[in-house]
């Protein structure tokens, strides 16, 4: 049996697959290649009919065991003979293929919600709304998101804010329809008021937003001079939003209700609020952690001696042990940034960054002087080790010359 006749390996399940097995492989086939999901695609549209027609077989008891005994023959041509060249040039919608396995979409419940019904396919993709029911019903407004930018104060001890956000009301004079005064919304001649057309291409079906009303099912002949028939009136809401301590950037707020009005009385979207933190001069923020650098002076970094250094509740002190290299980091516990849910906060790492003084008086430069003539190798172990290393590369590349 040729491979591409093979409808187990089309399907992907095993020959002795169950009926079950069978109805959830193809599921999973025709969420893959429908060509409501592949546009355009000829190859997509190809393997669709042939996973079609293999489920075909497959699902039915008496076919599949002719299919089983006959191969691809048995069932175009035995009792009671299929021919799929007949079967499968119908118009094909995903709902309608999806269906089979969950039944009518007819009582879910809910207002219809911002574009349209939902279908089968929406169950799927996470699309759509609740039932499919009139498109003349409650329409919910869309969520907004509004990119807010705060200092690095603002973000590590909270704060409130004041944003202004363009929005849209209903019409006072028309109240949300369209319509002037004295008249109303007719129902839409070219889909009878349902909100969408089916066309047909090649051999399935796709049902799409009518043109004219763009899926509203109704028109307005006599438009609402206010609103020119949109039913809608720009607005700007001004909002006072409570910044909790401890966000970062990323950080999502949202404020429930006050995003895209609905219409015809359908709720209200929400608004999101994405924060965008700007940098410290002074610290850097890494996850729950803060990270500051502190300058020392070489005499406490080789002597040893207290650091000042400063966190987001005041400053703090280090002991700095003799000896203490560049770049070495001390970690105090809880002196972080503080947690947005109120419990504890991160670290403070603080790294030493050892300064090398940049104007002396000629005290300092004598006494620097009789440093440099008391100068022991020993004394700088990191400066003998780093001679070392020098010297095996350069060993190494003369043994490669010989």
């Amino acid at each position: 049996m040729a491979a591409e006749q093979d409808y187990y390996k089309i399907l992907g399940v095993e020959r002795n697959a169950s009926a079950d097995d069978i109805k959830k492989a193809y599921r999973k086939f025709a969420m893959k290649y429908h060509p409501d999901r592949n546009p355009g695609d000829k190859n997509a549209e190809e393997m669709f009919k042939k996973g079609s027609e293999a489920y075909e077989v497959l699902s039915d008891p008496a076919k599949r065991q002719r299919y089983d005994q006959y191969g691809p023959d048995g069932v175009k041509f035995g009792a009671g003979g299929f021919d799929f060249d007949r079967d499968f040039t119908h118009g094909a919608d995903l709902n309608d293929i999806l269906s089979q396995f969950f039944g009518a979409m007819g009582g879910m419940g809910g207002g219809r919600r911002r574009g349209g019904g939902r279908s089968i396919f929406d169950m799927f993709t996470g699309g759509g709304a609740e039932a499919e029911e009139d498109p003349n019903g409650p329409e919910d407004g869309a969520d907004l998101q509004y990119d807010l930018p705060i200092s690095f104060e603002e973000s590590i001890f909270g704060t409130t804010k004041t944003i202004e956000i363009p929005n849209e009301k209903d019409c006072p004079d028309c109240h949300g329809t369209g319509a002037a005064a004295g008249t109303r919304r007719e129902t839409c001649k070219q889909c009878g008021g349902t909100g969408y057309v089916t066309t047909r291409q090649a051999f399935f079906q796709m049902r799409q937003p009518c043109p004219v009303c763009r899926g509203a099912g109704t028109i307005v002949k006599t438009p609402c001079r206010t609103c020119s028939g949109s039913g809608r009136l720009r607005d700007r809401a001004k909002i006072d939003l409570h910044v909790p301590a401890g966000v970062e950037t990323g950080t999502r707020l949202r404020v429930a209700g006050h995003g895209q009005a609905g219409a015809r009385g359908g709720r209200p979207g929400d608004l999101h609020v994405v924060l965008h933190v700007r940098e410290s001069d002074l610290f850097e923020r890494q996850g729950d952690d803060l990270l500051v650098e502190a300058p020392v002076p070489p005499d406490v970094a080789a002597l040893g001696g207290d650091v000042e250094v400063p966190t987001p509740e005041g400053s703090a002190k280090i002991r700095i042990a003799p000896g203490t290299p560049d770049g070495k980091l001390f970690r105090l516990r809880g002196k972080g940034a503080p947690l947005v849910n109120g419990r504890g906060s991160g670290d403070l790492i603080v790294r030493v960054a050892v300064e090398i003084p940049a104007h002396l008086n000629s005290r300092q430069r004598k006494a620097l002087e009789d440093f440099q003539a008391a100068y022991e190798d020993r004394s700088y172990p990191q400066a003998r080790a780093y001679r070392d290393r020098i010297a095996a590369f350069l060993k190494a590349k003369e043994s490669l010359r010989k």
